[in-house]
């Protein structure tokens, strides 16, 4: 308990799963925290389950995003770590992939980790000890049939996390990602309903995965508390692998 004790965050992307989880994790860890959420519902609900604050975001919208981290950043008197995880998941084959759905998918993956971080540096750069929290995805080091889109999108997360990283350290923030493999959350339904359904997928994991199940929220929600927390102060531009052991 405590170990993000006097920090103040923005955790875009938190009305469900993974999200939700970790989000309250950061409060029970000690963080003043700031939800930023599409969802208006969901994110104002996650929020209120936490004992954080809400602010409507659309993270693909610029000046959505340039108002969100404002506010965000006036509700907690400034900004010590920023957590991007909101996005999406389309599935298909490359052949039939629709183009509107290829470029909504680069919108919220990428173009919205690259609006909140050009937002949020200029809080960030007052911190004592700041930290950039990306969700990439296994996905995005190794791909599968389908997966082009949201594969492509996290590959871009896992580049602009290294790249903003070596850009970031002379002013001491510091910037990684996570990459979860299967996690039991609803964000996986189109990849399951292209793979043929919850059976098929099941015995893909059994399969693939060492540890022989998926992960759950709570699992990955400690590693979001290490690379914002100063625990991790000399860790810069990683993207931590944590899939029960596909990826070797």
């Amino acid at each position: 308990m405590g170990r993000l004790s006097g920090k103040k965050a923005i955790f875009i992307g938190a009305a469900t799963g993974i999200g939700r989880v970790t989000a309250a994790k950061f409060v029970e860890e000690g963080a003043s925290l700031v939800i930023l959420d599409i969802n208006a519902g969901a994110g104002a609900a996650s929020a209120a389950e936490a004992g954080a604050g809400f602010v409507q975001c659309d993270i693909s919208n610029e000046e959505s995003v340039a108002a969100a981290i404002r506010q965000a950043a006036e509700q907690l008197g400034g900004i010590d770590i920023l957590v991007n995880n909101a996005a999406l998941q389309y599935s298909g084959e490359v052949t039939s992939f629709d183009v509107g759905l290829w470029d909504r998918i680069f919108a919220v993956n990428t173009r919205g980790v690259f609006l909140a971080c050009k937002y949020a540096v200029p809080y960030l750069e007052k911190s004592k000890a700041a930290s950039i929290v990306s969700t990439a995805s296994l996905a995005g080091l190794r791909g599968g049939p389908g997966m082009t889109a949201y594969s492509a999108t996290k590959g871009a997360v896992i580049a602009f996390t290294t790249a903003l990283a070596m850009e970031l350290a002379p002013k001491k923030i510091r910037v990684n990602a996570i990459c979860p493999g299967w996690v039991d959350t609803p964000f996986n339904g189109p990849a399951i309903d292209f793979m043929g359904g919850t059976k098929v997928q099941e015995e893909v994991i059994r399969q693939i995965v060492p540890l022989g199940r998926q992960g759950v929220p709570a699992e990955i929600a400690p590693l979001f508390v290490y690379l914002a927390s100063d625990e991790s102060i000399f860790m810069t531009a990683q993207s931590i692998v944590i899939d029960g052991g596909v990826y070797n």
